[in-house]
């Protein structure tokens, strides 16, 4: 989905829990536009939350001890 979906939920739903005065029949316009702004705005988080956790590198080093026994040691950086 990403930042421009999250974006126009948000602003859609602003704009009507806002600046809409109209009433439609069985519906709760201010509230339907405060969920929209909700759920916009958890896009627009997690959207930067699962970019920024992809440019992160992983490096796994397998050590070989004079025993025989082997470790794994993992590097994390951020980059």
């Amino acid at each position: 989905m990403g930042y421009g979906f999250g974006a126009f939920l948000l602003v859609v739903g602003l704009i009507l829990a806002l600046a809409v005065t109209d009433a439609v029949e069985g519906v709760d316009l201010t509230m339907v536009g405060w969920i929209m702004a909700a759920v916009g705005a958890g896009i627009i988080a997690l959207t930067a939350i699962t970019w920024n956790s992809g440019r992160r590198s992983r490096a796994v080093q397998t050590v070989t001890h004079p025993d025989g026994t082997q470790t794994q040691v993992e590097n994390r950086q951020q980059t």
